[in-house]
């Protein structure tokens, strides 16, 4: 077999233009890997009835996938050292195609879930694969405005997602949008032969830290585990609580051993850096805002306002249009102002726009709820290029293919608890809301009593038998009360949500305390 052309020897064949040609690889990787990531959220009802499962199990659709994606971020280090960019590439598309058949042919959820895990391993694998290659042929002054055209492939996976799995489902079923990303990762791969360089080092391969793998993903796991369980099995089970017991002990030995040995998975020695620090501390909170919110959104359109798969889909396309044309901007003010004043920025816009969905209702209309989602992906755009430019310039040359995957591990780590805590929270503030409205509902009520007067007076007059017309009026009150409650406990999941982007100016305040560091360079061509 030939040997595959280093980078060097690829920018003698194209030219600058070589510089283009490997973005847009990298960047439909990328896009093929994150379009179902957030296409399934508006298929969640869908499957939710198909398969006879409440939410508790149905939030693992997003939860392992995202999880999933925090391992494979870690892979990719190793993956390139070892095999060279082409050969990861290619090989995690190819898994990647796998994964969606299996999905689309599941016979149950768990066989579904399965594959979504291996979906989510493979997006890991390209987000930080695909940042690494742009640090590799961009100068350092284009740097932020690469970033922001490689943000395009992130972004452009959730805005046509959502949208196209809505159409898909309305015209056949759910397991069709599995099926529309196979075309293009299968480009993809071809133009990773020709654009991708293979492995340029020559030295002896690095050797795979297998136990650290073993620890981090059991504490994964085991903490996403508990936390999905905590409602069905009881906080305080022994279940949930050796769960919890499992996920500190793997975790206190994940840091021990990733501390002693001399490869580990993870340099936990980046964190020594505080710029890097306060950057990675950003990324887990911007990554629970984020993917908890896009859960929520599409979930409570479709619950509580009854609208289709489509609706929900395009309510998710206007933002993610506009978070599009908007992150080359933020990548290219990254370069030219400082990154922090951006950030800040970005999350600001994420905290207004929770506030304002901590006041929805049933019926609030479709085009406020999408310029809700609007202001938050302008946040996105302002926060997502600057924050990759000002973690990894923190960063030595040495340590950037580690410090890239570390960045997009804690922002998809705090996506993956981020919405599992967010289906807990919405779990547990609909059924305080329930008990609270409940125990109003006396005689002593009169709006109460009213209501159940004009629902019996109803069914009498479409005909229900008398003595059913007393129950059916309960029932009734009942599924008002449920929905009211189920609106009360997403406005407290939003809240929760607004908080916490307002939080996370800390640890921006305090990235810009550090000061700037030395940029972490290439020789690009």
């Amino acid at each position: 077999m030939p040997r595959a052309a280093t980078t060097d020897e690829l920018f003698e064949r194209y030219g600058p233009a070589y510089r283009w040609f490997s973005t847009l690889t990298v960047m439909l990787g990328t896009i093929s890997a994150v379009l179902t990531t957030t296409s399934v959220n508006v298929a969640i009802p869908d499957i939710m009835g198909a398969f006879g499962i409440g939410q508790d199990r149905a939030q693992w659709l997003s939860t392992s996938t995202l999880a999933a994606m925090t391992v494979g971020m870690l892979l990719n280090s190793w993956l390139m050292q070892n095999f060279g960019q082409r050969n990861t590439f290619n090989g995690a598309l190819v898994l990647f195609i796998g994964a969606l058949l299996l999905a689309g042919a599941a016979p149950n959820i768990e066989v579904l879930i399965f594959a979504r895990i291996l979906q989510g391993a493979v997006a890991g694998l390209l987000q930080p694969l695909a940042m690494y290659t742009l640090f590799r042929v961009f100068p350092p002054n284009q740097r932020g405005a690469a970033m922001g055209f490689f943000g395009m492939s992130v972004i452009l996976g959730p805005a046509i997602g959502p949208t196209l799995g809505g159409v898909l489902i309305d015209l056949f079923n759910w397991r069709f949008i599995f099926f529309a990303p196979i075309g293009v990762s299968a480009l993809a791969i071809l133009m990773g032969s020709a654009f991708l360089p293979g492995r340029e080092d020559d030295g002896e391969r690095v050797r795979f830290d297998g136990v650290g793998f073993v620890l981090l993903s059991v504490a994964i796991a085991t903490a996403l585990t508990a936390l999905s369980s905590g409602q069905r099995e009881g906080w305080s089970s022994d279940y949930v609580l050796t769960l919890f017991a499992a996920t500190a002990t793997s975790g206190v030995a994940f840091i021990a051993w990733s501390l002693h040995v001399t490869e580990p998975l993870v340099d936990l020695r980046v964190f020594a850096n505080a710029r890097f620090a306060a950057a990675a501390a950003v990324a887990v909170i911007y990554g629970a805002g984020i993917f908890g919110s896009t859960y929520l959104v599409p979930l409570f359109v479709q619950t509580i306002q009854h609208a289709t798969p489509l609706a929900a889909g395009l309510l998710l396309m206007p933002a993610g249009l506009v978070m599009g044309v908007l992150m080359p901007f933020g990548g290219y003010m990254s370069d030219r102002m400082s990154p922090t004043i951006l950030i800040m920025a970005g999350l600001l816009f994420f905290a207004i726009s929770a506030f304002w969905l901590a006041a929805v209702d049933a019926n609030m209309p479709f085009w406020t709820i999408a310029w809700c989602v609007v202001i938050s992906r302008i946040g996105m755009a302002l926060i997502k290029p600057a924050l990759n430019v000002t973690a990894l310039r923190a960063l030595t040359p040495e340590q950037l293919s580690q410090g890239s995957g570390m960045i997009n591990f804690a922002r998809q780590i705090g996506g993956a608890f981020g919405v599992n805590l967010l289906s807990v929270i919405l779990d547990r503030r609909t059924f305080f809301h329930s008990d609270t409205i409940t125990a109003l509902q006396t005689s002593a009520n009169s709006a109460t009593m009213e209501l159940l007067r004009q629902m019996e007076n109803l069914l009498a007059r479409a005909g229900v038998p008398e003595n059913l017309q007393g129950p059916g009026a309960l029932h009734f009150l009942g599924d008002v009360i449920h929905a009211q409650a189920y609106t009360m406990g997403f406005r407290d999941a939003f809240l929760l949500v607004g908080v916490v982007y307002v939080l996370a100016m800390i640890p921006a305040w305090i990235m810009a305390r550090t000061g700037a560091h030395k940029t972490a360079a290439f020789r690009p061509n």
